[in-house]
């Protein structure tokens, strides 16, 4: 496992980067995304090289990279994922301790299970912080919206309760189906949280000096008679040219920082192979 040390300490200072990045400016630059990937490759090259091992130790590596490189892709068309958090996706590709076919498949599939778990709880935390500094208007949205979705709420309530006593009647499974129910509940709450939260905290006006290529906009917006359309891609360099020519302010919709997930989990699998515990095999079992 000594070849991989060097990846994991290439991982954890490319990472640390990319989340300051990712908290001070909601973007992580494409120079750091790619030198991860070509230091990480060129160095399996080099050492496949003198370990003799027919190109083994590259071929896996890049072979991680492919893969995570088609999910990258999956996740920004979905827009699961910002530019910056999908090309950093790609590296973790190229990172990874990948050994044979088997591992291309199961620690690709535990990794991605391991970052979005720790990313939801990531995102969670974070959209607690944001809703401390706008208690207001959160207060005014999250409330309209309890109203909204009110149908909703009763529906899964009344089918949470309905689950609960059958359990009863039948006397089977009253323990997993209380807690199921509650679940079930505490889950169309937390969609309206979240709801709440994106309009209120996410969604913001900005000044067109302070847009950047990739800013997703939240709605068309029209200058000069040409319609700026709301893409997967973001505002490119000529959109945001022709917004600040006008002085035109737009409305943005942000998405919680990823970056900080990915050095978190990067963390979790260095102290798993550290302690030579198989962290990933939890996930995929």
């Amino acid at each position: 496992m000594e070849e991989y040390y060097f990846l994991f300490l290439l991982g954890l200072l490319w990472c640390i980067f990319a989340t300051i990045q990712d908290l001070r400016k909601r973007e992580i630059a494409n120079w750091l995304n790619f030198s991860m990937i070509i230091f990480a490759l060129a160095y399996r090259a080099f050492y496949s090289i003198e370990l003799g091992d027919g190109g083994d130790f590259f071929l896996f590596g890049l072979g991680g990279f492919g893969i995570f490189l088609l999910l990258a892709n999956l996740l920004y068309y979905g827009r699961a994922f910002a530019g910056g958090d999908a090309k950093l996706l790609m590296g973790f590709g190229a990172l990874l301790p990948f050994e044979s076919i088997n591992d291309l498949l199961f620690i690709s599939i535990g990794f991605i299970l391991l970052l979005f778990f720790v990313g939801a709880i990531f995102s969670l935390v974070y959209s607690c912080y944001l809703v401390y500094f706008n208690q207001r208007k959160f207060r005014l949205v999250f409330v309209r919206d309890l109203k909204k979705y009110r149908k909703l709420l009763l529906s899964v309530l009344l089918l949470s309760l309905t689950f609960f006593i059958i359990s009863i009647v039948e006397k089977f499974g009253l323990e997993f189906w209380l807690i199921f129910s509650v679940l079930l509940f505490l889950l169309a709450l937390l969609y309206i949280y979240l709801k709440a939260v994106e309009e209120s905290c996410l969604i913001v006006l900005v000044d067109s000096k302070a847009l950047s290529e990739g800013d997703w906009l939240e709605r068309d917006i029209k200058v000069e008679g040409k319609v700026i359309k709301k893409s997967v891609h973001g505002l490119s360099a000529e959109e945001i040219r022709l917004l600040r020519k006008y002085g035109k302010k737009v409305w943005i919709k942000q998405g919680a920082p990823f970056g900080p997930a990915f050095l978190i989990s990067l963390l979790i699998i260095g102290a798993g192979y550290l302690f030579s515990i198989d962290l990933l095999s939890l996930f995929t079992r």
